[in-house]
């Protein structure tokens, strides 16, 4: 697949919001569809000059992926600071992307957190299907220390939702406030929350806040992308649908619903499915195009 140049050898980089059907809501991505040419460097230049959390760059697909001729692809993701090894929202807006010019159906991303398949409906809704999640304890003293940093209590967690490393593709901490008040007053030390995050190899905090056994409310501070927030994180949600199943918060079959980006005016859906007979977890969710 070829883009159009946008300039002296420039690929195209395309612009989507992933969990939105409108523009002004979701995660916007920026996707490059051909980034065969590009290397690291370039590639981290272009995340960083469009300024979204992350842009997805489409390569052609390694050896072995076993997708049907012309709908594999390798993909990398960059933030404006650096790799992450895999990214939901901009898995959704590059299917969707995809599925405008070649027709929805199956697809197959190669991630550097192993294979994605994605299913885009005949209405655009993609599906992707995560690799197997993880779950991990955390030290009290890393629980203190970005509770620290978000200038939150212990006594404003809900216990019922207990702090965990969690993972679908990258890993995430995930922290619940008793709540929704506390979710919504998000103001935290930037470079403190980063410095901890580089330190214990996460991409995201998971803040969440139950309204229901299968209704959340999320924020996603993301310092350590040189992005103070994401408005609608599906890695995250595929590694929170992990972290329920785990710890026997909730019993598959199940579907979940998160809502993301309210409190920053960009309003997203993600809907998360747990199956009895696959410990992958499946996200959802519609994507638009930016301008």
């Amino acid at each position: 697949m070829t883009t159009k140049s946008t300039g002296a050898g420039a690929p195209e980089v395309l612009r989507y919001t992933a969990f939105s059907s409108d523009p002004d809501g979701g995660n916007p991505a920026g996707v490059v569809l051909d980034a065969s040419g590009l290397g690291e460097t370039e590639m981290l230049a272009i995340a960083a000059e469009v300024g979204y959390s992350e842009t997805a760059f489409l390569t052609p697909p390694p050896a072995g992926l076993g997708a049907e001729p012309g709908r594999g692809f390798g993909i990398r993701y960059f933030s404006p600071l650096a790799e992450v090894p895999f990214c939901g929202h901009a898995t959704v807006a590059s299917a969707v992307a995809l599925a405008e010019r070649i027709g929805p159906g199956e697809l197959v991303f190669a991630t550097l957190a192993g294979h994605v398949p994605v299913t885009v409906a005949d209405d655009l809704r993609a599906t992707l299907t995560s690799v197997e999640p993880h779950v991990a304890d955390v030290a009290d003293g890393d629980v203190a220390e970005a509770l620290a940093a978000l200038g939150w209590e212990s006594g404003e967690l809900d216990p019922v939702l207990p702090p965990r490393v969690a993972f679908a593709g990258a890993r995430h901490l995930v922290l619940a406030a008793a709540g929704r008040e506390r979710l919504a007053a998000l103001e935290y030390d930037v470079e403190r929350l980063k410095a901890f995050m580089l330190r214990r190899d996460l991409t995201t905090l998971h803040l969440v806040w139950r309204e229901s056994e299968t209704v959340f409310h999320v924020r996603a501070p993301f310092p350590v992308g040189g992005v103070v927030e994401d408005p609608a994180t599906g890695a995250a949600a595929a590694a929170f649908g992990g972290y329920l199943r785990a710890l026997g918060l909730v019993t598959a079959p199940a579907r979940l619903t998160l809502h993301q980006g309210h409190d920053l005016g960009r309003p997203g859906l993600l809907e998360v499915e747990l199956r009895a007979d696959d410990p992958r977890v499946r996200v959802s969710g519609r994507a638009a195009r930016i301008g």
